[in-house]
């Protein structure tokens, strides 16, 4: 057995599995070689079920899909919407009154004043005739019952009060950690975090985590902020800021990668050392018809991949660095087909996945003499992307082959001016045109039973009694089919040719699809006469390329392009 069939016996299991594996560089001298044979191994080296799989490097997992790397956090556009644009009032339903705040105090009756009044450093403001009243740490509700039983205290009777909290102090916030611009930061001790995260340039994408960010209060640690809750369902903790006070953004924990077929595809932060599957998925916000995970990573035992359903993910859990990468994977068992033109019953049918066009036509109810079901044709999305393709490829070709020519006189040089001025208005033109995905499928043998595919547009004809006539004509326009008419008549009554006509390349289009040439064709009611432009150019190569993608556009989108 000679030594290339056994690599290939060796390496058979492996490109079963669709594995990429790299021969080395050198070549055993012919000695070596047949001293090898006998010691050759060909069993099976890997379980290539098991999650860990091949000798995969733990510097590699992260680099497998490209960008992976470069992912943003969940959160990175939180502080695009202006967090700092206004300053809050202070004057919320929870704020604390401090020392500073100013009081507006009306009272009339009995008793009468008005006037604004501060809370002294010792937490009072001083009601007139009563004396000093403690109001520090009590809401703005909490204010008004306060003062009011003051007053009564002492005129019981036939005394109206109003208080407002008008103003209160300003605040001095430090904001520091990982964030772009750390600082102090003015703002009211009602506003959010967020109003100073964002005054200090945001969080650090590269480094800040947006879950563990925390207010530290004279060196004790006060409140702690997850930001993911806010980004998911609005919620956010409001404590009563003071100045001198720190919000401290952390350095960001151990994450995953999401990608694939999500909404979101983001670097997750763990704030333990796992999430369920099920926890992610509602993170990253699935795409319709997601159907398959790849979840990849290292282990205690070394990297690990495995493909799970999605049913079988949501149970598993999700270390510190995986990957994992969503994606709809798996075949529908109907596909939808859309019916058009002269038929009976409704345009739209599911049918199996293994669905024909025979069993499609037979199921469709037609009336006698109007439907031209000998004509049929599909317009086809797969086929339509080829059509398109192969037009640029041609135009591409064309403009490669003669916008880059030399000329060798100055006569030469300006006909290559010309010719190039007319291949690229050629060439922006016939680039916007969209190829109608036509599949023939009828021919003078029958129609071709073949295999539906998802999205496909059959096409039904109604019976004509008419022939058109477009293109390079005096007069385009649809006449009645005339049996034993010949071409010469349909094209007389179009008005004739234009002086752009071209009388060689003519062609006849089907209403099944097919184009011909009208010199290898009797006409047929429902056909459409296509007479095609002449090329403007003595240059023969070059009129072969234009006319060739001319006739390429004509089958491609039944459109003559005049040049």
């Amino acid at each position: 057995m000679s030594l290339i069939m056994l690599v290939w016996l060796i390496l058979l299991p492996v490109a079963a599995m669709a594995q990429s594996l790299v021969l080395p560089d050198d070549i055993l001298p012919d000695a070596q070689r047949q001293e090898g044979v006998e010691a050759i191994d060909d069993r099976p080296r890997t379980n290539w079920h098991n999650d860990h799989y091949g000798p995969v490097a733990s510097s590699s997992i992260s680099s497998t899909t490209p960008g992976v790397d470069l992912l943003p956090p969940f959160g990175d556009n939180l502080f695009a919407g202006g967090f700092r644009g206004t300053m809050a009032d202070g004057l919320n339903r929870d704020y604390r009154i401090k020392p500073g705040d100013q009081v507006t105090l009306r009272a009339w009756g009995a008793v009468e004043f008005d006037r604004v009044v501060p809370v002294d450093a010792q937490g009072n403001i001083f009601l007139p005739s009563i004396g000093p009243l403690a109001v520090q740490g009590l809401s703005h509700g909490e204010l008004d019952a306060r003062v009011r039983a003051a007053i009564q205290s002492i005129y019981p009777d036939n005394v109206q009060v109003y208080t407002n909290l008008q103003g209160v102090q300003p605040v001095g916030v430090y904001v520091t950690g990982y964030v772009h611009s750390p600082g102090r930061y003015a703002g009211t001790p009602s506003d959010s975090i967020l109003y100073f995260l964002d005054q200090a340039g945001g969080i650090d994408n590269a480094l800040g985590s947006y879950r563990r960010v925390k207010l530290m209060r004279q060196g004790q640690h006060l409140a702690s902020f997850d930001l993911y809750r806010f980004l998911l369902d609005g919620s956010i903790a409001r404590p009563q800021l003071r100045d001198g006070d720190t919000i401290v953004v952390e350095e960001r924990g151990p994450s995953i990668a999401v990608t694939g077929d999500v909404e979101r595809a983001y670097r997750y932060e763990l704030l333990t050392n796992q999430l369920s599957g099920s926890e992610l998925v509602t993170l990253a916000r699935l795409k319709s018809g997601v159907s398959h995970a790849l979840l990849r990573g290292q282990r205690a035992t070394g990297p690990m991949a495995t493909y799970l359903t999605l049913a079988e993910f949501v149970g598993r859990q999700i270390r510190p660095g995986d990957e994992v990468i969503f994606s709809a994977d798996h075949q529908e068992d109907t596909i939808v087909v859309t019916l058009e033109g002269s038929f009976m019953g409704p345009s739209r049918f599911a049918l199996p996945i293994d669905a024909r066009l025979g069993e499609l036509l037979d199921a469709v109810a037609v009336q006698q003499n109007m439907s031209a079901s000998g004509n049929v044709s599909i317009r086809r999305e797969s086929v339509a992307l080829q059509q398109k393709q192969a037009l640029e490829d041609s135009l591409r070709r064309l403009e490669t082959t003669y916008l880059g020519a030399s000329s060798a006189t100055d006569e030469e040089a300006q006909i290559r001016v010309r010719e190039a001025e007319l291949i690229q208005t050629f060439v922006a033109r016939a680039r916007q045109l969209e190829p109608s995905g036509r599949l023939v499928v009828a021919s003078d043998q029958g129609v071709a039973d073949i295999r539906l595919q998802d999205g496909d547009v059959v096409t039904l004809p109604e019976a004509s009694d008419s022939v058109l006539i477009s293109g390079e004509v005096v007069v385009p326009q649809a006449m009645v089919f005339q049996t034993g008419a010949g071409l010469d008549h349909y094209l007389e009554a179009a008005g004739g040719l234009t002086q752009r006509g071209d009388d060689d390349h003519i062609l006849v289009v089907r209403q099944n699809g097919a184009v011909r040439n009208a010199d290898d064709v009797a006409l047929q009611p429902g056909d459409e006469i296509l007479v095609m432009p002449k090329v403007p150019t003595k240059n023969l190569q070059l009129a072969t390329s234009l006319t060739q993608i001319l006739y390429q556009i004509a089958v491609a989108t039944k459109v003559a392009v005049d040049l």
